[in-house]
């Protein structure tokens, strides 16, 4: 009768997942006794069952097309929001913290909904276990970048000043509601995506490769197409109903640009939701439904499965936090530095706003060529893994990215010693070495989106875990070191100065030490578990 503790709680829902998975791998191994027919031996053997179908490649490949729509309004938030809500009137020191509400979101949003969906059995749903929340998911996207996008014109309605350079608090409230929103849709629709290509897969070492390969690609597609969409500036002119009063030219222009992601979010949901079956028969002893307490105890499941990773697990995550350190703050402050570093440029003050929103448009065509460059990156993938080993590659990619931000750091100090003219234009040479980089840097960015999520899926299987909660896990140590570089890189940057070079610093060395971690401490073999040839 006496109240039991959160450690019981978890470690009973340990034991009863064990317990399901053992039965049912026990039954699955041994397939009902035929009669002996034949005249030979004089004992019955069990004949082995027929191998299962594999599902085939076109089908992984239509359920990670989901990720282009996805990745299309990410590439949007990447490439436009921060210039966008400094514009609104929140100071430049202050607008990392901003994205905070992204990986507080994520820290439990994902892996709450891979859990979730780890607990719905097939039969039980009619789009199967993972893709009620894939579709979920972009609902909840498709509305928060309407949210986003007519920010300005819904503070208006509450009395916001649209005189430029002032601050709009109304419009600040709806877009950070929106902004919420946006975060969340994506959290809940990447990690049962992730989780869905596990199970389709069946945890197959290569095919997981090739399955995670082609979300990256496809990501990268994305990529290419918001990045491309940000920086062209005419979108206002085929939806001239976006410029308003308190929603200038480049406010119409992101959202047209918001108008042209639903669209292209709703085309590849349902292709990825409508045309793919789940896996019959792979995930079933994972289906049952959740005891009372079970789901009481999600949160010490989740943390609680610590205690249970390997080495190897420890080190994915590890290398995971470092990469992610690395990229966050080039992701947060991209085209602001070429706005603001190579343009001089500034959102603040109105006589250099048109520099910097040039210097941002050239940013975003930066990074539609890095995107070019990660989706070629990501269809060698699989050979680049099967020929050096998943761990080298991650190590090298890593490395490579500590020398481009090496490199941004050099041509920040160049651009800042150089006379740029009457004209106050910066020369062709800084703008074409600062394109370079954001190319150079398509291919470790491809590596950040493929092995992680590889590597964690084909060392999970052994854990007794699901595959939507290992995702989860494994977006623990990307959103944790989000937050820090959140919360840091706007007083760090202001400490030495205002500008964002102070944040590469710490990405440069980041990256630097993780890929040294990924070269000594993950093996080169080949990723996942080796396959049993003998059953008990």
């Amino acid at each position: 009768g006496r109240a039991r503790s959160p450690a019981e709680f978890s470690q009973e829902a340990w034991g009863e997942r064990a317990a399901k998975k053992v039965q049912h791998r026990s039954s699955r191994a041994m397939p009902p006794r035929r009669p002996n027919t034949g005249g030979g031996g004089g004992t019955s053997s069990a004949a082995p069952p027929p191998p299962p179908r594999k599902v085939p490649l076109r089908s992984l490949l239509r359920a990670a097309s989901v990720a282009c729509g996805v990745q299309f309004g990410w590439a949007l938030q990447l490439s436009l929001l921060t210039p966008y809500v400094q514009e609104l009137g929140i100071p430049h020191a202050f607008a990392s913290l901003v994205w905070l509400c992204g990986p507080l979101s994520g820290l439990l949003v994902q892996p709450l909904v891979g859990h979730l969906s780890d607990r719905i059995a097939p039969a039980n749903s009619p789009l199967g276990r993972r893709r009620p929340f894939i579709a979920a998911g972009a609902a909840s996207i498709a509305f928060s970048v309407l949210t986003v996008g007519f920010s300005a014109d819904l503070g208006r309605l509450f009395g916001d000043n649209i005189v430029p350079g002032s601050t709009r608090f109304g419009a600040i409230i709806v877009y950070l509601i929106g902004f919420w929103l946006l975060d969340v849709g994506n959290n809940a629709t990447q990690g049962p995506c992730r989780a869905f290509l596990a199970d389709l897969t069946e945890n197959d070492p290569r095919r997981t490769r090739i399955a995670n390969a082609y979300f990256s690609l496809f990501m990268a597609l994305g990529n290419i197409l918001g990045y491309a969409t940000g920086a062209y500036n005419g979108w206002y002119k085929i939806f001239p109903f976006t410029i308003t009063e308190s929603c200038s030219v480049s406010c119409a222009n992101l959202k047209s640009a918001f108008l042209l992601d639903i669209i292209i979010l709703a085309i590849t949901t349902y292709v990825s939701v409508v045309t793919v079956q789940d896996n019959p028969t792979f995930g079933s002893d994972e289906a049952a439904p959740p005891s009372s307490h079970e789901e009481e105890a999600f949160l010490f499941e989740l943390f609680g499965s610590f205690k249970y990773f390997t080495m190897p697990v420890w080190m994915v995550l590890i290398v995971t936090s470092l990469t992610w350190i690395g990229w966050f703050p080039f992701i947060l402050f991209d085209t602001d530095w070429m706005g603001r570093e190579i343009y001089r440029g500034s959102p603040e003050i109105v006589a250099d706003t048109q520099k910097y929103h040039d210097g941002v448009r050239m940013g975003s065509f930066g990074l539609m060529l890095n995107s070019v460059v990660l989706g070629i990156t990501s269809i060698g993938m699989e050979k680049l893994c099967r020929k050096w080993g998943a761990g080298l590659v991650w190590g090298v990619s890593n490395i490579i990215m500590a020398l481009c931000f090496v490199a941004m750091l050099i041509i920040t100090y160049v651009a800042q010693n150089l006379d740029y003219g009457p004209s106050g234009a910066p020369p062709t040479g800084i703008v074409a070495a600062s394109l370079i980089v954001f190319t150079i840097l398509g291919a470790p960015l491809s590596v950040t989106y493929s092995i992680p999520y590889a590597m964690a899926a084909s060392r999970v299987e052994n854990l007794g875990l699901g595959q939507g909660l290992a995702m989860g896990i494994l977006n623990l140590s990307i959103v944790i070191p989000q937050i820090i570089v959140s919360l840091g890189s706007g007083p760090w940057d202001q400490l030495f100065g205002g500008g964002n070079a102070p944040s590469f610093w710490v990405a440069a060395a980041a990256s630097f030490v993780g890929g040294l971690v990924a070269i000594l401490g993950l093996p080169r073999a080949r990723l996942g578990p080796k396959k049993k040839t003998t059953q008990r």
